[in-house]
């Protein structure tokens, strides 16, 4: 009952948006974002991060980001948790309407978490990340935003994901989710982002993080296509020896 009153709240608030991205279907950014629900996340803190999810999508600033580019955004969510623990929320999904972006909200909003008691295994997150990149729609950009409250502590860590998978053009956002400590910004920092003008947004707890990843989508959203800027195509994922489909 929430998650439906944040999406009639959402509607209720929207202002009337411009529609003349819609005359623009080349896909300016294809925005993919991880959750992490692995056993530090309990039942509480999930209910904070999807029912902040459809609050911060449904939020003006953010619709005005997805509906009010230069063409339209490919966007997906996947949650993410232990080695072989990656559940898909919404598939890629052409976010051209408020529509568009109502019908997102709706299926995370549907959402039952899957797994509750894996470990944290970002360095598969990344890898299953890459190959979901090689299933999007063509676009100039490619950005996975990942959040996370802890560091890999089970398989590969990113850095071996960015060396096996083919990730060459994403870039790599964070939100990082901690106490009072930076510690978790910090790893985020030196471990997980990845890019040209990759940041990592720090919550204080999940209480913030709401706040915190509606000004992160924000700033994603802003992406600018510059006429001099030649797309790069998406590659195809290639995982060698640490494919996770493999090493089921």
């Amino acid at each position: 009952m929430i998650r439906a009153g944040l999406i009639a709240l959402g509607l209720s608030l929207a202002t009337p948006l411009p529609l003349h991205a819609q005359a623009e279907e080349q896909c300016r950014l294809a925005l993919l974002l991880g959750m992490d629900v692995s056993a530090s996340v309990d039942e509480a803190e999930y209910s904070l991060q999807i029912n902040g999810l459809i609050s911060a999508l449904l939020s003006p600033e953010v619709q005005n980001g997805f509906l009010n580019g230069p063409g339209p955004v490919a966007f997906a969510v996947y949650e993410w948790s232990g080695r072989f623990q990656q559940d898909m929320l919404v598939n890629w999904t052409m976010i051209r309407t408020q529509e568009d972006l109502v019908n997102v909200t709706e299926q995370i909003a549907r959402a039952t978490r899957q797994h509750a008691d894996f470990p944290t295994a970002l360095g598969y997150a990344i890898g299953f990340a890459a190959e979901r990149f090689a299933e999007a729609p063509p676009c100039l950009f490619q950005t996975l935003d990942i959040s996370g409250d802890g560091q890999n502590n089970d398989g590969f860590p990113p850095e071996a994901a960015y060396e096996h998978f083919a990730l060459n053009g994403v870039t790599v956002n964070g939100l990082a989710i901690g106490g009072a400590s930076r510690e978790i910004e910090l790893y985020y920092e030196s471990e997980v982002i990845r890019g040209p003008g990759a940041f990592v947004e720090h919550a204080l707890n999940h209480d913030h993080f709401e706040e915190v990843m509606r000004r992160k989508l924000e700033r994603e959203l802003r992406v600018m296509i510059l006429g001099s800027l030649e797309p790069e195509p998406s590659p195809a994922s290639s995982a060698r020896n640490l494919n996770p489909a493999e090493n089921r």
